[in-house]
């Protein structure tokens, strides 16, 4: 399997994981469920819903990576980019995820460190698809 196989797989996957996310999100506020909307809570409900946000645009991401790597002549998606843009919508929205888990005094737990680190291999990715992109002749 090549890697515009490969990152489409995985986009369409984690789509469906960020999209159920978000649902859940939404029964939690249809429930009225104290976990999550009392006040005090309004950390955790940040954390969550920019868990949901950027795993949900990271997903399209992906697969928007997949689609170029399949549909444009010539091109193809390199592992290195491939991978890190993989790994960024893993770390990103799970940073965010778990730093609202647990929260301390009103900021997020240690899970949030995990975002600088996602964040840094996306720009990595989109850097790499670019510059892949823009060296291409034609």
């Amino acid at each position: 399997m090549n890697n515009s196989d490969r990152q489409l797989r995985f986009g369409w996957w984690a789509l469906l994981a960020w999209l159920t996310l978000g649902l859940a999100l939404e029964a939690l506020h249809g429930f009225k469920a104290g976990w999550y909307l009392d006040a005090g809570h309004e950390t955790r409900r940040l954390m969550f819903t920019l868990a949901h946000a950027h795993g949900t645009l990271l997903a399209l991401v992906s697969i928007a990576a997949g689609l170029t790597g399949r549909t444009v002549k010539g091109f193809e998606l390199a592992t290195p980019a491939a991978r890190s843009l993989r790994w960024a919508a893993l770390l990103l929205p799970a940073g965010f995820f778990l730093g609202g888990v647990v929260i301390h005094d009103g900021d997020p737990g240690l899970g949030i460190l995990l975002v600088p680190v996602g964040a840094l291999l996306l720009l990595h990715g989109v850097g790499r698809v670019a510059r892949d992109l823009s060296r291409m002749k034609g």
